[in-house]
């Protein structure tokens, strides 16, 4: 028996240096609202809510942070390695991908050998991997 019971996914923090710019993002994209956040002193946060109730944190970043900033080393969504990601589920597969285009978002689609699942990958303003699915009765596990 797990330590901890009841258990949940609460929320996914993001340090960016541009924490407005990268909740825009979130907001225009995948539809994220704002909620009320708490001022933590001498940085910026800002959270968001994908209805009902999972939450995203954007933290500044620390400007001494030693580690690296920008987009990721790997510019081409169909290059990057499987395991590193955000995934959401969309229910308007088709209309999300094409506003992806229309926002000049590079994406890389795929579907999956049972021809249900169907994936779109790009990247967010600070070069996170997103990834988002339609999904048919099926769940995935990465």
């Amino acid at each position: 028996m797990a330590a901890a019971e009841g258990a949940r996914l609460h929320h996914i923090a993001r340090e960016s240096p541009d924490v407005k710019r990268l909740a825009a993002f979130y907001q225009e994209v995948l539809g994220f609202e704002r909620i009320e956040t708490p001022k933590f002193g001498e940085f910026e946060v800002i959270w968001l809510r994908l209805p009902p109730s999972f939450s995203l944190h954007l933290i500044e970043k620390d400007p001494r942070s030693k580690l690296p900033e920008g987009p990721s080393a790997v510019a081409d969504p169909s290059a990057l390695p499987r395991g590193h990601h955000i995934s959401f589920a969309v229910s308007n597969y088709e209309t999300f991908v094409q506003t992806l285009k229309e926002k000049g978002i590079k994406t890389f689609e795929k579907t999956q050998p049972d021809g249900k699942t169907k994936q779109v990958f790009f990247f967010d303003p600070d070069g996170e991997f997103v990834c988002n699915y339609v999904l048919f009765f099926f769940f995935c596990f990465f």
